[in-house]
């Protein structure tokens, strides 16, 4: 009975989280300046990546990020990516390390910092690295995509499955998301409350 609960908290929020409207939010980025989806008024859409300092798998993906936002942001789709880590458990995800990883990683997006945990609960989100690819509906934006970037966090050389490239690529020509839910491999996100 034990893992049937487990099930059932854990379950909903992976497949619900395809279709849910985001509402805009604002955080701080490593630059000192907050950011918000409102920032961006001409953005057709978001990649927005949960991830953090810690995590082996998160360090997998630098480049890979600054490449995505490297090509879609010139296209109306900026990536975001924001730590919501509880800093308590994991002092290596505290706002200053964070500074410190966005200028080594040369990150060309801004690195937000979630600490009250409550945008990582507003997208659902529950591993790091996760992707959510949003696309703007009307005056809302709406998660066309989540989970898994690619299909190989640990040689970049071999991604058979861009997912988030995928995604991007179909919602830019106007057609569905061929796959619109896969599952995050990486880091817990441990929530407070």
């Amino acid at each position: 009975m034990k893992h049937i609960l487990v099930f059932l908290v854990f379950f909903p929020t992976v497949l619900q989280a395809q279709g849910v409207v985001i509402s805009d939010f604002t955080l701080k980025s490593t630059d000192g300046k907050s950011v918000s989806l409102s920032d961006y008024p001409e953005a057709k859409g978001f990649i927005v990546v949960f991830t953090c300092n810690h995590c082996p798998f998160a360090k997998l993906y630098p480049e890979r990020l600054n490449a995505l936002n490297t090509k879609y942001q010139v296209q109306g789709i900026p990536l975001l990516a924001i730590s919501s880590m509880d800093t308590i458990s994991y002092e290596e995800d505290t706002y200053l390390k964070m500074v410190r990883r966005a200028k080594k990683e040369a990150y060309n997006f801004p690195y937000l910092y979630d600490p009250e945990q409550e945008i990582a609960k507003l997208f659902g989100a529950e591993k790091t690295p996760q992707a959510f690819v949003l696309w703007k509906q009307k005056e809302h934006f709406e998660v066309m995509y989540c989970g898994a970037i690619d299909d190989n966090g640990m040689n970049p050389n071999l991604v058979e499955k861009p997912y988030v490239q995928w995604a991007v690529d179909a919602l830019l020509k106007q057609q569905e998301v061929s796959i619109t839910k896969t599952s995050s491999i990486g880091c817990q996100i441990y929530f407070r409350n």
